[in-house]
């Protein structure tokens, strides 16, 4: 992410100023880095509107749904929002690693090393090109993990546990998680407040969702635990295939309460995002990709103030 680059007209959107005024505050006409947001925040007094702390899962049991594309620049935009993000990497294969521009073979430790040998978080957490992002990194070394879990007590804990060492110090945290159902993504699940479903607009969709939701009702039942909110969010989707636009209705027909009413189209940017290290806003914000899932990320934090809204009221 170390090529990113601003333009003042961008940096006046994401802050919502002009782009005059960005340019009297950081006292530059173009050049403008990630590292400029920050600055550009404090000194035009433009905070982030404030928000609950929030742990979001992005996991589907099915394969290629898109997941870590959607997750990486998702936690991006909540650090070009002004939020504090700690993007968590729970797949071996280090594929959110690599979207936020670093490579998991270089690093020794792993959340890994949290879950198993409990060490803080803070000692496997990496900086990143955007300022506000962190990410703790993966790589092969995790692919044992669930192994190593079986024999623990309160294996099913170990995430929500070691979270609670960073209470306070992020808004956001993202979990990428591996598409498959493991100790790991148990622990994912009785740590997160949210769970965010990436599917395709297909119907083999219907059986990765199927699971997950047994799976949910399984935790509620067994383990008292139950997930505040659940986004399904339809990825790479072209309404010129038929097939598309059946699934989506039938999506919109059996899981209405659940799905979004954004859906990110098919984009190949992402794919040449992802070769970059760089999630979609920081290659190319004007993209259809990063409108999307500007819009799914606004849907889902306006669900989610108005489900604590209205349980304030009711408690009231």
């Amino acid at each position: 992410m170390e090529n990113v680059r601003y333009t003042a007209k961008r940096l006046a959107e994401i802050v919502g100023a002009t782009a005059k005024q960005v340019e009297g505050a950081l006292g530059k006409k173009d050049g403008f880095v990630p590292d400029d947001l920050p600055v550009l925040r404090e000194k035009l007094r433009r905070p982030p509107e404030p928000f609950p702390p929030r742990i979001q899962l992005f996991l589907n049991f099915k394969g290629g749904t898109g997941k870590t594309s959607l997750s990486s620049s998702y936690a991006y935009r909540l650090a070009e929002r002004g939020y504090r993000v700690l993007m968590i990497d729970l797949d071996s294969q280090g594929h959110a690693t690599k979207c936020l521009g670093k490579e998991g073979g270089s690093f020794t430790q792993t959340l890994h090393d949290v879950i198993i040998r409990r060490r803080p978080l803070d000692e496997v957490t990496v900086a990143t090109g955007m300022p506000n992002l962190s990410l703790v990194p993966a790589n092969l070394s995790m692919s044992t993990i669930d192994l190593a879990l079986m024999p623990l007590a309160g294996r099913e804990f170990r995430l929500r546990n070691a979270l609670q060492g960073v209470v306070g110090k992020y808004d956001f945290v993202v979990l990428d998680a591996p598409p498959s159902f493991g100790l790991l993504n148990l622990n994912a699940l009785m740590a997160a407040s949210d769970l965010v479903i990436p599917v395709l607009a297909d119907f083999l969709s219907y059986d990765g969702l199927r699971l997950l939701f047994e799976t949910i009702q399984g935790l509620e039942q067994d383990l008292s635990h139950q997930l505040e909110n659940i986004f399904i969010v339809v990825n790479a989707y072209n309404q010129t295939f038929k097939i598309a636009r059946e699934a989506l209705g039938a999506l919109r027909e059996h899981y209405a309460d659940y799905l979004l009413d954004s859906v990110v189209r098919q984009c190949t940017k992402f794919a040449q995002a992802s070769s970059e290290g760089c999630p979609i806003f920081g290659y190319d914000p004007d993209s259809k990709g990063a409108t999307d899932i500007e819009a799914v990320q606004n849907e889902i934090l306006g669900r989610i103030r108005a489900a604590l809204a209205e349980a304030g009221a009711a408690g009231a």
